[in-house]
C-alpha cells in the first residue's frame, strides 16, 4: 500500500514478503511538500474537482461480506504465525510486517508450522503510515478480482485497531529482491522477459475489466514471483477506478513511488491507465539495465533512470552500453532491442502516446518467438583445427579479440550469422560501455 500525508512524507519502506524496499513514496497535495530521505523539494499540484463523479462505491459492510474472503479472527492469526513472533517474520515497511504463517488448505484454520498451506500474512502497524482506508481498498479489489497475474488475497482480519491481510505465499519474493539486492543470482534474460510478460498481463486485465481499474502503484517491489517466477500483483492500497463515460481522467491526489510517476500525473493529478503504461516501461528498463527507478548513489545525471537511458533505447549501437553488466552479454541482441524499443513507447512523455497494455502484452509475448532469443553463440576455443596435429591449444583470451578493436576482419561472428542474430555489422558501431 501507499502513503496519504498532507505533509511531508517518510521514506516508505513497503516490502513484498522478503524485500526490503529502498525506494521513496510521494504524496502530494495543492500545494505540498514531498520530503524523500535527506532531500526536500516542493511541488504544486493543481486540484481538478470534477462533480461527475463514479457511482457510490460500496460500502465498508458491502466490502468486508465478500464471499470470496474469509473472515480471520485475531486469535487465528496469531495461531497461524506462531503469535507474530519474530522468526515468522518475512518482511517489514511502513505499513508493519509480513509473517510466514499456516492454514488448513480446506477449511483454512489455522493449521501448525510446517503443516497445511503456507499464506503470507501482513499486519499493519496501528500508528503506521498506511490507514484503514487504504486497508479497506486492498479488500475491495483483490475480493472480486482474480487473475493468474494478480496475488490472491484468500481473507483479512479486522478486531479493535488491528488490520491485517491474508495472501498466498509467494516464495521468490519480489521483483525488486532478484534485480537489486546485494548477492542475488542474477536473473537470466528468458526469466527477466517472462516476468515482464506476467506484470503486463495482469495490468492489461486491470485496464479492460468492464469497471477500469487504475493500479496506480506498479513497481519492482510489487511484482511478486512464485516458484516457476510467475509475476503477480501484490499492494492495491493505492488502486483508483478508472474514468466513465467519455471521460479521458480522474483528478485525485497525486500518490505514487517516486521516480514510477508519470510526469503528467505529477505535475495536474490527473490519472489515466496511460500511467500505468509510464510505470511499466520504467520497470523494463530496471529489468533491461539493473539499475534502479531512482538512486541516489549514482552520479547527477544518472540518477534518474528514465532520463539516462533515454538516449541510448532507440540506437541499437550503443543500446548494450546500459545492459545489465550481471547478464554477462547473455541475453539475445534482437530480443534487447525489441524489448527497448517498447520501453522507449511506454515512457513518452505524453500520455496519449504510450500504447494500450493490451499491444504492450501482445509485443511482449511476439519476443518469445525464436527468432528474438538468438544470443551469440560462444567460442569454444580449445578445439581447433589443429588439435589433432598435437599443437597446444591457444590461450581463449588470445582467440577472443578484443571488443575495442573489432574490426570487419576481426568479427568472432560470420556477418551473416551477426546479421541473423540482430547483432550491429562489424565495425558499424563503437563499442564502449557506461557499465
Amino acid at each position: 500500500m501507499g502513503n496519504c500525508m498532507d505533509k511531508a512524507v517518510p521514506v516508505d519502506h513497503n516490502t513484498s514478503y522478503q524485500s526490503k524496499l529502498g525506494s521513496k513514496s510521494i504524496s502530494s497535495s495543492n500545494p505540498s511538500t514531498v520530503k524523500s530521505g535527506s532531500t526536500r523539494s516542493t511541488w504544486t499540484v493543481a486540484s481538478y474537482k470534477d462533480s461527475r463523479e463514479h457511482p457510490t462505491p460500496r460500502t465498508e459492510g458491502e466490502i468486508l461480506s465478500s464471499p470470496n474472503l474469509k473472515a480471520f479472527s485475531l486469535g487465528d492469526l496469531k495461531s497461524a504465525s506462531k503469535n507474530f513472533r519474530s522468526d515468522s517474520r518475512i518482511g517489514e515497511g511502513g505499513f508493519g510486517y509480513v509473517f510466514k504463517g499456516w492454514i488448513d488448505e480446506q477449511t483454512l484454520a489455522p493449521s501448525k508450522p510446517g503443516s497445511g498451506m503456507v499464506v503470507a500474512i501482513k499486519k499493519l502497524k496501528p500508528e503506521g503510515f498506511q490507514g484503514h482506508k487504504e486497508w479497506l481498498t486492498e479488500v475491495d479489489y483483490l475480493g472480486q478480482l482474480h487473475h493468474q497475474n494478480l496475488v490472491k488475497l484468500i481473507g483479512y482480519c479486522s478486531d479493535g485497531d488491528n488490520r491485517l491481510l491474508v495472501y498466498e505465499y509467494m516464495p521468490k519474493g519480489s521483483l525488486e529482491n532478484h534485480l537489486f539486492r546485494r548477492g542475488a543470482d542474477p536473473l537470466p534474460w528468458g526469466i527477466r522477459l517472462k516476468v515482464a510478460i506476467g506484470a503486463a498481463r495482469g495490468l492489461s486485465f486491470l485496464h479492460d475489466a468492464e469497471n477500469q481499474v487504475i493500479y496506480r502503484d506498479f513497481k519492482a517491489s510489487n511484482i511478486l514471483l512464485d516458484m516457476e517466477f510467475n509475476a503477480k500483483l501484490s499492494d492495491f492500497g493505492l488502486a483508483k477506478a478508472g474514468p466513465t463515460g467519455d471521460r479521458t481522467h480522474v483528478s485525485t491526489q497525486v500518490m505514487g513511488t517516486r521516480g514510477y510517476a508519470a510526469p503528467e500525473y505529477v505535475a495536474t493529478g490527473r490519472l489515466s491507465v496511460k500511467a500505468d503504461v509510464y510505470s511499466f516501461g520504467v520497470v523494463l528498463l530496471e529489468l533491461l539495465t539493473g539499475r534502479r527507478a531512482l538512486d541516489k548513489s549514482k552520479p547527477v545525471s544518472e540518477q534518474n533512470l528514465v532520463d539516462w537511458a533515454r538516449p541510448y533505447l532507440g540506437d541499437k549501437c550503443r543500446l548494450y552500453r546500459i545492459m545489465d553488466s550481471k547478464l554477462g552479454g547473455q541475453y539475445p541482441k534482437k530480443g534487447a532491442h525489441a524489448v527497448a524499443g517498447i520501453a522507449l513507447q511506454c515512457i513518452r512523455n505524453e500520455g496519449k502516446m504510450r500504447p494500450a497494455m493490451s499491444e504492450v502484452v501482445e509485443k511482449l509475448e511476439q519476443l518469445q518467438d525464436p527468432k528474438y532469443n538468438i544470443v551469440a553463440p560462444q567460442v569454444n576455443t580449445w578445439q581447433t583445427s589443429s588439435s589433432s596435429s598435437g599443437s597446444v591449444p591457444r590461450s581463449p583470451m588470445k582467440a577472443q579479440p578484443s571488443p575495442r578493436r573489432l574490426s570487419g576482419s576481426a568479427s568472432p561472428l560470420p556477418a551473416a550469422a551477426a546479421a541473423a542474430a540482430g547483432f550491429p555489422l562489424p565495425g558499424s558501431c563503437r563499442t564502449e560501455q557506461v557499465h
